[in-house]
């Protein structure tokens, strides 16, 4: 079997009740279906960071906390990452900006997708992730799911998303051939300088 990108799918909100799970049943089928790339989700609920509470930012000095140590650790293994967010007063979810601060050498050098829902799709939460992913040297992908509008309330009344219409299939697809055009650059890259440096 040829060689697949690992994809890192984050669940970022972590509250009782969450939209995420309606998002993540919906988008887990779309990247099950794909032959270049294979996929593990990573539930902040499940890793249960405490609140960033080093004395330097990853970046500076390790981390010393046992979960975030485990969460730096798992990170590293994946070749991209595609966050599920929510928005929360104009901006991501506290959970998501926790789990990125709390890391630093697997967040570098990979794209960055979203599956964004909510009123206005998430759009403005997707804007400040986006440039928090620039700061470890990520590559945001245009590509983009937004679920919004009359979606989102339809959804959040017990419509299954797939159950929608079929608008949200470009929109999926586009955003997962970026992954894997962007994905493939990077690793490529990436290699490339570790031979460089080998020589």
């Amino acid at each position: 079997m040829a060689e697949t990108l690992k994809i890192g799918v984050i669940v970022g909100t972590t509250r009782e009740g969450r939209f995420a799970d309606k998002a993540l049943e919906w988008f887990e089928k779309k990247i099950a279906a794909r032959e270049d790339m294979s996929y593990e989700v990573l539930d902040l609920r499940e890793a249960a960071l405490p609140f960033f509470d080093e004395v330097a930012p990853p970046a500076a000095k390790p981390v010393t906390d046992p979960k975030a140590q485990a969460w730096g650790e798992r990170l590293k293994h994946f070749d991209g990452f595609i966050v599920l967010t929510a928005e929360y007063n104009h901006s991501i979810p506290a959970s998501i900006k926790n789990a990125f601060d709390y890391a630093f050498e697997g967040w570098q050098r990979k794209p960055l997708g979203t599956v964004g829902y909510g009123g206005v799709g998430a759009a403005r939460a997707v804007e400040h992730l986006r440039l928090v992913a620039i700061n470890f040297g990520m590559v945001p992908v245009a590509g983009a799911v937004s679920i919004g509008g009359a979606d989102f309330v339809k959804a959040s009344q017990g419509t299954p998303i797939s159950e929608l219409g079929d608008h949200l299939e470009g929109p999926a697809k586009a955003l997962l051939d970026d992954m894997a055009f962007w994905g493939w650059a990077a690793k490529n890259a990436k290699d490339e300088a570790e031979a460089r440096k080998a020589a």
